[in-house]
């Protein structure tokens, strides 16, 4: 007993010493310092597997950083053509410059923009682009699951690489855990280029757990790409136990912006493929004007000098002049997020956010709901969709710009997920989006702050022991 207990100060020491010197704020360092004193052994290897920020070592930057660094993004001539400098409005043009700045894309004009908001309808679109490519086809997706969209996709490559189209597929080996290596197998075995991103490798497996994949990107030929949150899984054509159907958004984007997107797939390969480059030859064609969309690609990631995601979506709030409605099923806004919103609210901005009623994570639904009290009370409002869940990542300012794509309203997504979204800077996109938040708002339950505020106490513990976990979501 005496070995154990010296084992575990001397742990918690050295733990703590870490948290001190390293820990990136303040709060976030407390809630990792109460979780390794509270629980012995388990809260110090949650903290070295969750907690610990790998860009301050110099192993990290070195091996992996710097590496992905060699493929950042340079403007050339052909694409400065369509990048959008004249804005009217001072406040969009700041939020690009941040951007541009941040993830370094800027916005490109002459973009042709498709929303997929259902399920079967944005697979058949997906599978006609497939069945369209020349050249090739890059798949990136946090989640690949077997089953018949699966088996269909697989079918379908099978006979594009027998005419000779190259296909190349990222798979995030987390997100992807019930993907067996069979299927993996025979993905590569009808000729396919098959990584996970970021692999659970012994030596490697406390430095890269923490580190995910989430994005979601198809690219066609390099003129045809698809992001948003839509994963490749059945559950979004069919009713999955107490969930239903996921309910999510898309978006299927030709013209310039394809280039950008590309690219971001284009250093996640390199990245896991341990050098293959796709900076040459016909990846990259030279793109022309395909419609009047004005689009810019927003990636973020733990190997990124800023929290691209996490900057995009409070700098989109703080410009609000009217309303703000945000989509997310995992509505987990940091101390800053919070600050945001609450600025927002009090400034007279309508806020709406949209949440699902029943969610697939138990801590993830209780933090989420840890946090609406507060909101409720400053006249934001809170509706929970109560048929399916909802899985889309949408926010909308003023009806004149919209966020499509997979970064949530939490750490996960902040700091330590690799994350694409589509900014659409237009007005016709941006109201539709509109429309339907509204009606769905229409069919969900909203939360009232005299009801919400007298829940019951096993709830309100619930929350509360769910938020101490917040720096692991």
């Amino acid at each position: 007993m005496t070995i154990f207990l010296l084992i575990y100060l001397g742990l918690f020491i050295l733990a703590a010493l870490h948290i001190i010197l390293y820990g990136s704020r303040p709060a976030k360092s407390l809630s990792w310092f109460l979780i390794v004193l509270v629980f012995p052994f388990v809260g110090v290897f949650l903290y070295v597997v969750f907690g610990v920020n790998r860009r301050k070592f110099k192993f990290y930057s070195l091996k992996e950083t710097t590496k992905r660094k060699l493929y950042d993004y340079k403007i050339n001539k052909q694409q400065r053509d369509f990048v959008v400098t004249d804005f009217e409005n001072a406040s969009l043009e700041s939020l690009a410059v941040l951007l541009e700045n941040s993830a370094d894309f800027p916005v490109a004009r002459g973009n042709e923009v498709t929303l997929l908001q259902e399920g079967k309808l944005t697979f058949e679109t997906i599978f006609e682009a497939i069945e369209s490519a020349e050249k090739f086809i890059h798949l990136e997706y946090y989640i690949f699951e077997e089953g018949e969209l699966f088996d269909k996709l697989l079918s379908r490559l099978s006979e594009k690489i027998k005419q000779g189209v190259e296909v190349r597929i990222l798979y995030d080996e987390i997100g992807s855990f019930s993907l067996s290596r069979a299927s993996v197998k025979k993905a590569k075995r009808i000729g396919a280029k098959v990584y996970a991103v970021m692999p659970l490798k012994f030596g490697s497996f406390l430095f890269t757990l923490n580190y995910r994949n989430h994005r979601k990107i198809i690219i066609i030929d390099g003129t045809t790409g698809f992001t948003g949150g839509v994963n490749f899984s059945d559950r979004y054509i069919k009713s999955r136990e107490n969930l239903g159907v996921w309910d999510d958004t898309h978006v299927m984007i030709k013209g310039p912006a394809v280039d950008f997107l590309h690219r971001v797939f284009i250093k996640d390969y390199f990245f896991a493929s341990d050098g293959e480059s796709l900076l040459e030859g016909d990846y990259l064609p030279n793109l022309e004007s395909k419609g009047n969309v004005a689009l810019q690609i927003v990636a973020g990631g733990p190997d990124s000098p800023h929290p691209s995601i996490m900057q995009q979506y409070i700098k989109m709030i703080s410009i609000a002049r009217e309303y703000i409605y945000i989509s997310n099923p995992y509505f987990i806004p940091n101390n800053a997020m919070l600050e945001a919103l609450r600025i927002a609210a009090l400034s007279g901005v309508k806020v709406k956010i949209l949440v699902p009623l029943q969610s697939d994570s138990w801590l993830g639904k209780n933090s989420m709901l840890s946090s609406f009290e507060e909101l409720l009370e400053l006249g934001v409002q809170v509706f929970q969709q109560q048929d399916n869940f909802l899985h889309s990542k949408v926010i909308i300012i003023d009806g004149e710009i919209a966020s499509v794509g997979s970064g949530n309203f939490d750490h996960r997504s902040f700091e330590h997920n690799f994350e694409a979204n589509a900014l659409l800077y237009d007005e016709e996109i941006s109201k539709k989006l509109c429309e339907d938040f509204i009606k769905d708002c229409e069919d969900a339950l909203e939360l009232t702050y005299d009801h919400y505020k007298n829940r019951p106490l096993h709830k309100k513990l619930a929350e509360g022991i769910a938020r101490f976990f917040n720096p692991l979501l």
